[in-house]
This record gives C-alpha cells, sequence and structure tokens, in this order.
C-alpha cells in the first residue's frame, strides 16, 4: 500500500498542440485525396453554342447602351469643366 499511483496527465499545452496537428492533419488529408485523384478530365458531349443565347444577347445590348451613355455623361462633363475654364 506504499506505493504512489500517478497518473500521466497531459498538460494543456501539450493537448492544445495535439489539437492544432488534428485540426492541420484533418484539413491536409481531404486536400491530398482531392489532388491524388486518378480520373482524366472528361470532354463535353456537345460544344458550346457559338451565337449565345437570347438572354446574352439582351444583355450585352444593355451593357452596350450603358457604356454609352456613360462615356457620353463623362465627355459632356468634360466639354462643361472646360467652357467655366475658358
Amino acid at each position: 500500500m506504499g506505493e504512489i499511483i500517478t497518473s500521466d496527465l497531459i498538460s494543456r499545452r501539450r493537448a492544445l498542440s495535439l489539437m492544432g496537428w488534428a485540426a492541420i492533419l484533418g484539413l491536409a488529408a481531404p486536400a491530398a485525396v482531392l489532388t491524388a485523384s486518378h480520373a482524366g478530365a472528361q470532354t463535353p458531349a456537345t460544344p458550346p453554342p457559338t451565337t449565345g443565347t437570347p438572354g446574352m444577347e439582351r444583355r450585352k445590348a444593355r451593357r452596350t447602351g450603358r457604356d454609352e451613355r456613360r462615356d457620353e455623361r463623362r465627355t459632356g462633363r468634360t466639354e462643361r469643366r472646360e467652357e467655366r475654364r475658358n
């Protein structure tokens, strides 16, 4: 009965270190699994349309209109500034 029973307690510093390593390995392992894939690239079954959809054409028209209006505003501002300076 004279024996002293000591339990090996883990320190907080060591516990945090172990949790940190576990987190790093937990994040690194899935990335390694994803990048180690041996699957080849798949080619699309049909080529994408070259003309575009009607929605894309409408968007392009709206964008062109906005660009033109913006350019008109900018040139108008520049002209008005020059008129005030002269």
